[in-house]
């Protein structure tokens, strides 16, 4: 098939044999855009749209995205629920109520170009390698290529999930391959700081972590020792990761959170 090349600003792109995924934008501004309507939606007729959109080009291939995500596809492409009967839909209801995803994920196959909703935030894709697992915040995941399982992944303890601002369960994604998913940040992406664990230890004053490796172990700890000395010490109780693996923060986060 041959796809179209449209005048479109392409931020990132992951490519495979039988599959593009990009993270876009439309062209420049056309020259007779009208400065006034550009200053009314808060920007200036030399700059572009503060938003970002995701396409998905197949070539006799599959991906799986977020409920709600698509905006619209060309071609010969076929739509598809994933599902597991009663008991797996029980399950999947369950999980969407104490994660916030969404029960099911659809399924696209075929041969065409896939159009997914445009929003005011930042994309990432990245790789997975095969068997390798991540676990993320509430709403990261926005689509992937058909060789990863998007599940739930429970807290260790209750205290965990009750001091560690995450609650009892978040969204584990799985690669069964080598495989890339698109994740939609709360924050832009230049603003994350990513730490690689070999061992050591990274302590987190606050609910800021949005993505680690499911091999780093997380609890909630104190500050010190002691309950007087966390009280005096300001800090209390502290989101603690250990082991070996990625850790993502969007140190930013509680910033863009507040209301000015």
């Amino acid at each position: 098939m041959q796809f179209r090349h449209n005048d479109f600003r392409v931020f990132s792109s992951l490519r495979r044999e039988n599959m593009i995924i990009e993270v876009i934008q439309a062209g420049g501004l056309p020259e007779n855009y009208n400065a006034d309507l550009a200053k009314s939606v808060n920007h200036h007729d030399s700059e572009r749209f503060g938003w970002q959109q995701v396409r998905i080009l197949l070539d006799n291939s599959s991906a799986i995205l977020e409920a709600g995500a698509l905006q619209f596809m060309f071609g010969n492409i076929e739509m598809e629920n994933r599902s597991g009967g009663v008991g797996g839909f029980a399950k999947k209801f369950v999980g969407s109520a104490v994660t916030g995803e969404s029960a099911s994920k659809p399924v696209y196959r075929g041969t065409g170009e896939i159009y997914l909703e445009p929003k005011r935030k930042d994309f990432t894709l990245i790789e997975l390698a095969p068997g390798e697992e991540i676990i993320v915040d509430d709403g990261l995941f926005y689509c992937a290529e058909n060789t990863v399982k998007v599940g739930v992944a429970k807290q260790g303890n209750a205290s965990t999930a009750l001091f560690g601002g995450e609650g009892l369960f978040q969204t584990k994604i799985t690669a069964s391959d080598s495989s890339y998913v698109v994740l939609e940040l709360p924050v832009p992406e230049y603003e994350l700081v990513r730490y690689e664990l070999k061992g050591e230890t990274l302590k987190v004053d606050g609910t800021f972590a949005v993505l680690r490796s499911s091999t780093v172990e997380f609890s909630v700890e104190r500050s010190t020792k002691s309950l007087i000395g966390s009280a005096s010490s300001g800090e209390g109780m502290l989101q603690t990761f250990r082991g070996h693996g990625e850790v993502w923060l969007a140190p930013t986060l509680p910033m863009r959170a507040r209301p000015f």
